[in-house]
């Protein structure tokens, strides 16, 4: 292949930059364009094939990304950035190991790239390496000072670690640099007590001066519903909840009718003769899956357990799910389907402990157990009996108004969309009632259902039930889990830094009037509300 003369390095290097601009603009089609005019002068060009893998992220076509940056890393072995873009990628499907690798290669370079610094760091807090993740996005903000991302990365990662000072400073910087930051101003709110309103009344003109931007709304109303609620202002924080619920109900699509299929698909499927018939599972009695629905008591109960010397949290792992998508051979985008648990059911249960084992690894470390504390692995309790039947399963039950409204004045990143409208919230919470009722029938004494209100009233009983229920021997640092230090990444990462405590027990009775649809929808499903 010819090599380019002088004016077309020149256009190429003018393509490019074009290119890259368009695309920061969102420009995605001059974008492409450009793209379309590089390779027709040099389709080797690494730099060319770069930005066609921003440009399929920008996209969300991972399928293009990947090919893109892995094309780019084997005409120029030593681009970071691309490395960086592939640890993160192999980590968002499950591919640990291959992140891994990706990771070490970025790191051979020894970048200096403060997007590549950040980046890193990215892939290390998905990986569960949160200390060294400080680290890097700490080298990003010096390199780039006063770049709100890196900075946002930096403080957040502060948060998990209970450095809510730090953190604090960093978020006000950002809305310094920012002051219409509506993420910022969130975060700030989330990561502090109120003690007067004149951050609310910030974001409230915020609000009025955004007008209709449901985006930006959402994040607005749940820090101003936060704050009010931090202040005893019980009717106004409702008011901005559930205008916060409404902009973010805005925004996304929740499918009920698919979630009432998946239910029904999920009842049907797992039966007491599907999980007796087939092949055994991995033997591995390492895992404990810690699941329920969200702001239940979840991380409270992971506290609990890996206080306890012989166990480490692995956080909230996706990998069960990803490794039934990788073994059945599913790409629908889709998190959870009923076609993707029909397929499911045909899987060795081996293979798919093993998988989900092995990509786990790294998360987990080198402790006798580990916890992994995803929700929603609720919906697969009976593919974890199969595939991993010397698994341990711990379910967190917590009053039903509590736990729909928890959830409803939560703001998400991109799960739990049936959390933004009261009756929808209700609806769920029915079907998820139901599915555990019929778990625990068809699967008795294979998991064990813990009270929130009971361990939070009178934690050690509790605690104790639930340490031998692991099996492991009892240690009195189950009772300080408070004092841990390692990093929490959940909604309750600020709460968790104190002890067991009641503040939460029928909190919705402040709101009972303006919840009247959610407990009408409860009581319609034949759940009863105390």
């Amino acid at each position: 292949m010819s090599q380019p003369d002088a004016s077309e390095l020149n256009k190429l290097q003018e393509l490019l930059k074009t290119g890259f601009k368009a695309l920061s603009l969102g420009d995605f089609a001059k974008a492409g364009e450009c793209c379309q005019q590089i390779f027709a002068i040099k389709p080797d060009l690494p730099q060319g094939h770069f930005l066609v893998g921003l440009l399929g992220l920008e996209s969300k076509d991972r399928k293009t990304a990947f090919s893109a940056f892995q094309s780019t890393v084997k005409l120029d072995p030593d681009h970071a950035a691309a490395w960086a873009q592939l640890a993160r990628l192999y980590m968002t499907e499950g591919q640990v190991n291959r992140a891994d690798a990706a990771l070490r290669e970025t790191l051979r370079i020894r970048p200096s790239d403060p997007m590549v610094l950040d980046l890193i760091g990215t892939t290390l807090t998905q990986m569960g390496e949160h200390g060294a993740a400080q680290a890097f996005f700490a080298r990003a903000t010096q390199g780039q000072p006063n770049f709100p991302p890196f900075m946002q990365n930096l403080a957040n990662n502060l948060v998990y670690h209970g450095d809510t000072e730090d953190a604090d400073r960093i978020f006000q910087d950002i809305i310094g640099l920012q002051p219409d930051s509506p993420q910022a101003h969130w975060a700030l709110a989330s990561s502090r007590k109120a003690e007067d309103d004149r951050h609310v009344i910030e974001m409230q003109q915020r609000i009025a001066d955004r007008g209709d931007d449901p985006r930006a709304n959402a994040f607005y109303q749940y820090a101003v519903g936060k704050e009010l609620e931090d202040l005893k202002k019980w009717p106004e924080a409702f008011t901005a909840f559930e205008a916060g619920a409404k902009a973010r109900r805005a925004t996304v699509e929740f499918d009920e009718a698919a979630e009432r299929e998946m239910f029904d698909s999920l009842a049907a499927t797992y039966t007491r003769e599907w999980l007796a018939e087939g092949a055994a599972g991995n033997p591995d009695a390492s895992p404990i899956f810690v699941l329920g629905q969200p702001r239940t008591g979840t991380t409270l109960i992971e506290r609990i357990i890996t206080s306890h010397s012989q166990v480490r949290s692995a956080g909230e792992l996706q990998h069960f799910g990803l490794a039934l998508r990788r073994l059945a051979d599913y790409r629908n985008p889709k998190r959870f389907t009923a076609e993707l648990f029909e397929a499911a059911a045909g899987l060795d249960p081996a293979q798919l402990g093993g998988l989900y084992l092995q990509s786990s690894a790294k998360m987990r470390g080198d402790a006798p157990r580990f916890v992994d504390k995803l929700p929603q692995n609720y919906l697969m309790i009976p593919l974890i009996l199969k595939a991993l039947p010397n698994a341990k399963i711990v379910h967190l039950v917590r009053n039903p108004m509590d736990a729909c409204f928890a959830s409803f004045k939560q703001l998400f990143a991109d799960a739990y969309l049936h959390s933004y409208e009261q009756q929808e919230m209700a609806r769920h919470h029915a079907r998820y009632r139901g599915l555990m009722d019929t778990w625990r029938e068809r699967f008795p004494d294979r998991f064990l259902d813990i009270s929130y209100e009971d361990t939070a009233r009178d934690l050690e009983p509790n605690a104790r039930r639930l340490i031998a229920y692991l099996d492991l021997p009892w240690e009195d640092a189950c009772l300080n889990f408070h004092e841990q230090t390692g990093a929490v990444t959940t909604a309750s990462a600020v709460q968790v830094r104190e002890p067991a405590h009641t503040r939460s027990i029928g909190r919705w009775k402040r709101y009972e009037t303006q919840l009247a649809p959610m407990r009408e929808a409860l009581q319609a499903a034949g759940i009863p509300v105390e």
